[in-house]
């Protein structure tokens, strides 16, 4: 991903709720499979990392996820932070024409 992809990506992320929320099981199979499947409708997600969490940073915690859901960290501040997967079918972003 290049670095205007990645600005492109995170403004669109500016207005985006958290629809993850990892709290103390931390990266389970349960919430790979919760993302997994937000990611295929929506793309681009926002995480918020409880301070319940098992993990130090939300670095760590976004790390551990996009590892298991195949996808890309695209923006971490405070304790959320901003993946991107593209769609396998019906892909609504083009990261193509972003940068």
């Amino acid at each position: 991903m290049t670095t205007k992809q990645r600005a492109a990506l995170r403004s669109m992320a500016n207005t985006l709720e958290p629809v993850v929320h990892i709290g103390k099981d931390g990266v389970n199979d349960n919430l790979v499979k919760q993302t997994w499947d937000v990611l295929e409708a929506r793309e681009l997600i926002k995480v918020d990392v409880q301070r319940n969490a098992p993990y130090v940073n939300a670095r760590e915690a976004c790390e551990a996820l996009c590892e298991r859901v195949h996808a890309e960290s695209v923006q971490i501040i405070g304790s959320r932070f901003v993946i991107y997967r593209k769609a396998r079918k019906d892909s609504k972003i083009d990261i193509d024409k972003l940068g």
